[in-house]
């Protein structure tokens, strides 16, 4: 009896044990809406338009700024907290400073390297030199250099369209597009045998197929950010459905907060996000995603050593940091050491002196006194052959002289291309046309002229026209022929200035630009100051003239 009776407790025990563990399961799992699934971080930093700054360097009002070894420290840290990490740039890697100028952009890739990159957008500049250079610099590269929308005349792409990242939990398919400007603003002797396809067109067949590959889908761009929709990455946004971030570049932009554009055909917002230039911020986006789907995100730009500065009592600077100061990485600075040692060695020599600062600062708007400068020394270095004027595109020249010495290191940082002098003949008729093209040219574009002594002309915007033009103090002749000192980018087409292309006759000296600039500084006793000559008024804004001449 003793026995039954423990038998039947024992049963009654397992059989309430077995309710209970059904009612707690089925309390836990709750129904399928109820349940929430995990939630996975992806962190994508992104640089753009670092344009050849390898190592630390001057950017007013403070020194040593920026630099590949101090970002690679950054990199680290951030890669040390999280888990999930893509490294992406958004293109420009060529053309700047004589570090990697010098060495085609070596010094830079071996840093991206050592960082571990894992893809790059190709920017216009990395067209500045022939294919075979970019050929090159690709097989220097551990990563990839991406674009779905550049192709070979055969119609084949000439760098990988895309990439497919895996992370613990999702998939990244990282795509990359090429501003079509390029076609006008790319040097046209190295583009002239490719084809750039429309962005939107490219995106709109492509992203489909990616979004099949992978549940995150990022696009990294090289087409700008400008305010009117229908332009840049703000058209691919408000164009293409189903991209969950879009990095850009080309357009500097300095940007505190993601651009977020809604998709016109839906409710899909797409942020846009870029880093400035020269490697001065890192961008920093978090993107949390859930089920395959992005469903939040932040943004920070990451400032590497940017410094304030203030004047002390006794008249020194005193410098202090935005956001921390950054350690740089020793190992990849030793990395990059030689390449600073033999620019240091060939470029310190000193060729002039400015008694004042040449700006450049409204190049893109204004005839300024440095424009003015190199433009003469085209026009002195080929007046033997008889032109009557020379004009330089203002984004041609990239950076100011300060004043005191003037090194070689300064000139080649002011004139990075490796542009020759040309000299073309045209008709007086196809001048015209060119000075009128000069009138269409928006505020702000590297398109904007820069004239030396031996023509006059107002660039009259509302009109569309240029007037009042004199050559060698003369009205235009339509029936004459002028030769015309330009380099060898605008020669060929560049900017848009496609009225050199109606040349009869062209030259080409093989000098380069900045060795002409050399040149010309020591012709005039190698003393120069910052004096505008007064030959470009653009109709309707304020005139800042001076009529001093230049001071030998």
């Amino acid at each position: 009896m003793k026995i039954a009776l423990n038998r039947g407790r024992l049963r009654e025990f397992f059989c309430g044990a077995f309710l209970l563990w059904i009612l707690l399961s089925l309390a836990c799992s709750g129904t399928p809406k109820d349940r929430e699934a995990p939630l996975d971080h992806l962190v994508v930093l992104h640089t753009n338009d670092t344009h050849g700054h390898p190592v630390k360097f001057f950017h007013h009002p403070a020194p040593d700024v920026g630099g590949l070894p101090a970002r690679a420290t950054l990199v680290a840290k951030i890669r040390e907290k999280n888990r999930n990490v893509l490294l992406l740039d958004a293109g420009d890697l060529n053309t700047g400073r004589a570090e990697s100028n010098y060495f085609q952009a070596r010094p830079d890739i071996e840093g991206y390297n050592y960082m571990g990159y894992d893809a790059m957008v190709l920017g216009n500049h990395e067209f500045d030199h022939p294919m075979e250079v970019l050929e090159k610099q690709m097989s220097w590269a551990r990563f990839p250099f991406l674009s779905a929308n550049v192709k070979n005349k055969a119609g084949m792409p000439i760098s990988r369209p895309y990439i497919i990242k895996s992370f613990h939990g999702f998939r990244v398919a990282v795509f990359g597009l090429t501003t079509k400007d390029t076609e006008v603003i790319g040097n046209p002797a190295h583009v002239k045998d490719l084809i750039f396809q429309d962005e939107i067109e490219t995106a709109r067949n492509l992203v489909p197929e990616l979004r099949r590959k992978a549940d995150v889908v990022v696009a990294l761009v090289h087409m700008g950010i400008y305010a009117s929709s229908e332009r840049g990455s703000r058209r691919l946004a408000s164009e293409v459905p189903g991209i969950d971030l879009i990095v850009d570049g080309h357009t500097h932009t300095k940007l505190d907060a993601p651009i977020i554009v809604p998709y016109r055909g839906g409710e899909h917002r797409t942020p846009i996000v870029q880093a400035w230039k020269w490697g001065l911020l890192l961008g920093k986006v978090d993107l949390w995603i859930r089920e395959g789907r992005v469903v939040d995100f932040a943004f920070e730009p990451i400032p590497v050593n940017l410094k304030g500065a203030t004047i002390k009592p006794d008249g020194s600077k005193a410098y202090r940091f935005i956001g921390e100061e950054i350690q740089e990485d020793g190992v990849l600075a030793r990395l990059l050491q030689p390449y600073v040692d033999h620019v240091v060695s060939a470029l310190s020599e000193v060729v002039g002196y400015a008694e004042g600062d040449f700006f450049v600062k409204d190049m893109r708007n204004e005839e300024t006194a440095l424009g003015d400068l190199v433009a003469d020394s085209m026009f002195w270095y080929m007046k033997h052959l008889g032109v009557d004027f020379a004009i330089q595109n203002g984004g041609g020249i990239r950076t100011g002289l300060p004043a005191g010495p003037i090194t070689k290191r300064s000139v080649h940082e002011m004139l990075p291309f490796d542009n020759t002098v040309v000299v073309l003949t045209l008709k007086g008729s196809d001048v015209r046309d060119l000075l009128n093209y000069l009138a269409s040219i928006t505020r702000g574009k590297g398109a904007f002229p820069q004239v030396s002594m031996g023509i006059q002309l107002t660039i009259d915007r509302g009109a569309g026209i240029s007037w009042g033009v004199l050559i060698g103090g003369k009205p235009l002749d339509m029936n004459r022929r002028y030769r015309i000192a330009t380099n060898s980018y605008l020669a060929a087409g560049g900017d848009g200035y496609r009225g050199f292309l109606s040349a009869t006759e062209r030259y080409d000296s093989s000098v380069f630009q900045r060795d002409v600039f050399i040149g010309y500084l020591q012709s005039l006793g190698g003393r120069i100051k910052p004096t505008v000559e007064g030959r470009i008024t653009v109709s309707g804004e304020p005139k800042r003239l001076s009529w001093l001449k230049w001071a030998a």
